[in-house]
């Protein structure tokens, strides 16, 4: 067997252990809403996307995440933001169970996602996830990255998934690079790759987590393009980033976090303006100075 054929063997069986994962039913999902909503978050049981309630995440005696609540609303573009060592991250890797939390509620759609009858690679799908760095297979072109997901997980036919795959290459400007292999685009060009392949999916909600940290400065607003037009198109996202200005220009809601809380959310103006704690104070004046 050629080395070029193991590898694509390689990919197929890890594609097939999820995929056999999701062909369970999912009917063991336990409903389960949260006793209350957060009334300062905004957002009611009914109308929130994703809701959150008092999430904690220790490592050892680390405390990385200290009695989070949130609400997501459907359509809602929340920028997260706060110095390294915050819990960002984290938090934004715990709405997945990327990161599971030492306890605390996710509620997703109406599935509580730490219940543990919860099959989560089935609520998992609806969650598109870009990283820093963009994960693609090395051995595999452009197209074959963005299309193996659907096909294996979703039973997209091949000619579906190629013709979603077109429309998105075109839209952030790369439909020239299907056939082409990661090693042959620069850094800003893989991230448009990682947010189509996101897309292709057809996820409910998209989870950026500090997409642009990795790249040169050169290559940022490219990516921050991309994400602009979702946002304008009504994509439901959760960003973690250091772009101030990508978060004063597009959030509906900055999410200012410190220690492993939530310290101050409000609008871009409330947050950016007229920051009321000394932690965002010191940590805006850092960033913008």
């Amino acid at each position: 067997m050629t080395t070029k054929k193991k590898k694509k063997n390689s990919a197929d069986n890890s594609f097939a252990a999820i995929e056999k994962k999701i062909d369970k039913k999912a009917t063991d999902a336990h409903e389960m809403k949260p006793s209350e909503a957060v009334s300062s978050e905004g957002g009611t049981m009914s109308e929130s996307l994703i809701m959150v309630r008092n999430l904690e995440k220790h490592y050892g005696e680390l405390h990385a995440l200290d009695g989070v609540s949130m609400n997501i609303e459907k359509g809602e573009v929340v920028v997260i933001i706060g110095p390294s060592g915050s819990g960002k991250s984290t938090f934004l890797r715990s709405l997945n169970l990327l990161e599971v939390p030492t306890s605390g509620e996710i509620i997703f759609e109406g599935v509580n996602m730490l219940d543990k009858h919860v099959d989560i690679n089935v609520h998992r799908q609806k969650m598109g996830m870009v990283f820093q760095h963009f994960n693609l297979f090395p051995h595999m072109t452009i197209m074959k990255n963005v299309t193996i997901g659907p096909m294996k997980l979703l039973k997209v036919s091949k000619e579906e998934a190629e013709k979603r795959a077109t429309e998105l290459l075109k839209r952030v400007g790369l439909a020239d690079r299907a056939n082409a292999y990661p090693s042959q685009l620069s850094g800003g060009q893989k991230q448009r790759i990682a947010i189509v392949r996101a897309l292709c999916m057809q996820p409910d909600v998209m989870l950026f987590d500090e997409p642009t940290s990795a790249l040169d400065p050169e290559m940022v607003g490219e990516v921050l393009e991309v994400m602009k037009s979702l946002a304008k198109e009504g994509m439901t996202m959760a960003v973690v980033t250091h772009e101030m200005g990508f978060a004063k220009e597009v959030a509906d809601r900055v999410v200012f976090m410190a220690d492993g809380k939530i310290l101050e959310t409000g609008s871009p103006e409330e947050i950016f303006s007229n920051p009321k704690t000394e932690k965002a104070k010191q940590f805006l004046a850092s960033v913008l100075s």
